[in-house]
């Protein structure tokens, strides 16, 4: 055998390992689940192709005994994995997501996005962006139109959620909405931000103290997106000079989750404090989840605070269409 072909170049732990002939071997996300009745939760869901032109898929999630007499809240769901691994059809995230939609009886679009590195950034964004477009499209009857969108979902009630690197998707969508046409067809109602990744090449925080794990989120968005102005791109460090202000946010309410062991918390926490002053006019809520690390939720869904977590968010989902007071 080709010593090049079992040699590692880069380890991109946990992810995944670069070999020196090239090959790429994902260690993590790999698994896939398929869609259909979830007999625990009563959620059915079916997997679509949303933008035929580029291949981009979604698993859509519904109560089993939605009707249509009942239009519902509609979250497009942008799943974590470091822009390089997992997917919709991950067993943790359909799990996690006929829990949701079963707790706060919505509908629920998780989006299949492209990954690094065979879909270099910013394809991640532009294929999410894309999928907005594609929701927008069911205001106006137009194109390649999905019937639980059209017969369940209220279009007034649209969240985007993530956790992860699928929350700082979220937050970049809801910038660049507000002053494209997009935002005057689609209107964001609110976001939800699972333990946001969101990073910088100076430390803040417990980053100070815990380098092994600064390290290693370097390493992550280093790998994912080699620019010359690495931890300090805009897409991973919001506060750079340069970055969007947050007052341009396009939606009424956010909700961040962070977690006390995770190493990003305190970017999460920087978000806040920063959102809170910007000027932006919504309503701003923060939860702290103790004792728990990086989207535990995701990985032990039956835990205590993980069903904390998703009755909270859920909750912040269920709030209505009325003016933020």
């Amino acid at each position: 055998m080709d010593s090049n072909a079992s040699e590692v170049a880069l380890d991109l732990f946990p992810y995944l390992k670069v070999y020196k002939d090239g090959t790429l071997e994902r260690i993590a996300g790999v698994e896939v689940v398929p869609p259909g009745l979830d007999p625990e939760t009563n959620v059915l869901s079916k997997d679509i192709v949303i933008i035929p032109e580029t291949g981009v898929s979604a698993r859509i999630y519904g109560p089993n005994l939605a009707s249509k007499d009942q239009k519902l809240p509609f979250v497009v769901y942008f799943h974590g994995g470091a822009f390089c691994v997992a997917s919709p059809a991950f067993p943790n995230y359909h799990t996690s997501l006929n829990k949701l939609v079963a707790e706060a009886n919505i509908i629920a679009l998780s989006v299949d996005y492209r990954l690094v590195p065979e879909h270099p950034l910013p394809t991640a964004y532009k294929d999410s962006w894309a999928s907005l477009q594609w929701i927008a499209s069911h205001k106006e009857e137009d194109g390649n139109l999905e019937a639980w969108i059209k017969d369940y979902v209220d279009l007034d009630q649209v969240f985007l959620v993530g956790d992860s690197s699928g929350a700082n998707i979220a937050h970049h969508l809801a910038l660049r909405i507000k002053e494209s046409d997009l935002g005057r067809n689609l209107k964001i109602l609110g976001i939800g931000m699972i333990h946001p990744y969101f990073w910088g090449t100076n430390p803040i925080g417990s980053e100070d103290t815990d380098r092994f794990r600064k390290e290693l989120v370097d390493k992550w968005w280093l790998y994912v997106c080699p620019s010359d102005k690495g931890c300090d791109d805009p897409l991973i460090n919001p506060f750079v000079d340069g970055s969007p202000d947050l007052a341009g946010l396009a939606c009424d309410r956010i909700l961040i989750i962070v977690a006390e062991k995770d190493i990003l918390k305190d970017r999460g926490r920087f978000y806040y404090d920063k959102l809170v002053k910007s000027g932006w006019k919504g309503k701003a809520e923060i939860m702290e989840t103790e004792g728990e690390d990086h989207v535990f939720h995701i990985f032990n869904p039956d835990c205590a605070k993980a069903k904390s977590l998703i009755k909270h968010l859920a909750s912040f989902l269920n709030q209505g269409k009325a003016p933020v007071e």
